[in-house]
């Protein structure tokens, strides 16, 4: 296995050698299809996968287990750093797997999140305005123990557990030939991308205040950046750029198409952190 700091990207082999080891702990998450009447849309129904029902709440459990069963060392205990999804999926796979788990968050995070990672066993330091803060914590404490460390989104096993997200949806929902995904870090996306990437388009979607791949779209047509205050949270309890090595490196197979809003082709999916719940409506060209 390679080690989670390394730019690496799986294939969809890859991710199906992963799938073996780490199928008998999670969950084969339903699709639902809801009219596209629903969000005020015309045209096909649209299918969303619903991760909300995944483990600890959302499709990170796939990215913990697979770093928890598949990485050397793990078994000696791990660290993570987390705005709160994460942290919970790394603390309920220890859990389960008899695993040490040490989880940093900054203090902006959810109570009821922090609370969640608590339940679940793990030691839990609250510290820090932002996440950046938490994961720099995290790093020092790793290396001080020689502990590995469990990425949210920037790892080899990370991207291999995301990415069985695609494979179940094309399996449940074969018809479909667009997938929005939401941006995070990249991992999502980019484990999605390395499963089913040139098989059908896979478009990202980030909120509009994100601060990192609109600020290159800003600079270009130089528009304004948005007022501090309302990209706050995000900056908070996200990353402040995404750097997912599928994310960045973009085309070797099936890339995104594109970021932010678009109109569907034919027959549209979504998946996010818990499962899209709510969808903007969309039109070509928009954002």
């Amino acid at each position: 296995m390679t080690n989670a700091t390394e730019i690496a990207v799986p294939d969809r082999n890859a991710i199906l050698a992963a799938e073996a080891v780490i199928r008998p702990h999670i969950r084969r998450t339903p699709v639902l299809d809801t009219p596209a009447a629903d969000f005020g849309l015309s045209g096909a129904p649209l299918n969303f996968k619903l991760e909300f029902m995944q483990h600890s709440g959302t499709f990170k459990a796939r990215g913990a287990f697979a770093n928890l069963l598949m990485r050397k060392g793990a078994e000696r205990g791990v660290v993570a750093a987390s705005g709160g999804n994460h942290g919970a999926a790394v603390a309920y796979a220890a859990m389960k797997l008899g695993i040490r788990a040490h989880i940093y968050v900054p203090r902006i995070s959810s109570p009821a999140k922090i609370e969640r990672i608590k339940q679940y066993g793990a030691e839990i330091t609250v510290g820090g305005e932002a996440y950046a803060d938490a994961f720099a914590a995290s790093q020092a404490f790793a290396r001080e123990h020689g502990l590995i460390e469990v990425h949210a989104y920037d790892g080899y096993e990370t991207l291999c557990g995301q990415g069985m997200v695609g494979l179940e949806w094309l399996e449940q929902a074969p018809e479909v030939d667009t997938l929005l995904v939401a941006v995070g870090g990249g991992g999502l996306i980019g484990g999605i991308a390395a499963a089913v990437g040139g098989r059908v388009r896979i478009v990202g979607v980030e909120p509009e205040n994100a601060p990192r791949r609109r600020a290159g779209e800003r600079r270009r047509r130089r528009q304004p950046r948005r007022p501090p205050h309302r990209a706050a949270l995000l900056r908070a309890v996200g990353p402040h750029r995404p750097h997912s090595a599928r994310y960045r490196r973009g085309d070797r197979r099936g890339p995104e198409d594109g970021l932010g809003r678009v109109a569907p082709r034919r027959r549209a999916g979504w998946g996010g952190g818990h499962g899209g719940s709510a969808l903007r409506p969309l039109r070509p060209g928009a954002g």
